[in-house]
């Protein structure tokens, strides 16, 4: 499901967000992703966890990042310990109303005798740099599930960036039930995980001589 900017706004404008410019600007100060099985060095990464119930947003214990290979063949199957998102994030009200956006609408999309007693969410800072010599992968282990519930993608910045493309297929990969580009901070894409496969396609500068990045914010939501 894609979300246009101005529906995202709106519902997170309900949620108390504020000082967007600041949110965004914290994708500056992220570390490199050195656990990139196809040594690249393209994507900068934080990331932290948190539990949600009943309107409550409480962070977790620094943790690693785990998923078997089972769901990414590339980099799964090991413990990865990525820098913390900076504590002024864990507690900006941007996040906090994306979080509770995000675990309002997997509730309401969640048939009520499945509803979970509180969410598990694990929270993605993502920055790809692009450039002419290198094929940077928003998703570099190709199409995939995540091995969770629900998946949400926040467009936060996109600077001298082409392509980018995110395509929706059905498990067993054989056809493409829709595609369309985050161009626009705060467009969204939302995916139920048990349900589809999903990608991106790799990005590249429009101006080669200058630098270019697409920076976003993947919320993953699972049954704890």
């Amino acid at each position: 499901m894609f979300l246009p900017a101005q529906q995202t706004r709106a519902l997170l404008q309900q949620q108390h967000a504020a000082d967007w410019e600041s949110f965004a600007d914290s994708w500056n100060d992220l570390g490199v992703d050195r656990y990139m099985a196809d040594g690249g060095r393209y994507r900068r990464r934080r990331y932290a966890t948190f539990s949600l119930a009943d309107g409550h947003i409480t962070p977790k214990q620094h943790q690693p990042h785990y998923q078997s290979r089972d769901y990414n063949l590339l980099n799964g199957g090991i413990e990865r310990w990525f820098s913390p998102i900076k504590d002024e994030i864990v507690e900006h009200p941007t996040l906090r109303a994306i979080l509770a956006m995000s675990a309002d609408m997997a509730s309401s999309l969640t048939p009520t005798s499945q509803h979970p007693y509180k969410w598990h969410a694990e929270v993605h800072q993502f920055r790809i740099e692009a450039d002419p010599q290198t094929q940077a992968k928003p998703t570099p282990e190709g199409m995939h599930r995540d091995g969770v519930d629900w998946v949400f993608v926040f467009m936060v910045d996109r600077d001298n960036i082409r392509e980018g493309v995110t395509s929706i297929h059905t498990l067993d990969q054989k056809t493409t039930l829709g595609s369309f580009t985050l161009a626009q901070p705060m467009d969204a894409a939302i995916v139920n995980d048990h349900r589809v496969y999903h990608g991106v396609t790799a990005v590249e500068p429009e101006d080669p001589t200058k630098p270019a990045h697409r920076d976003v914010l993947v919320v993953t939501l699972r049954y704890e």
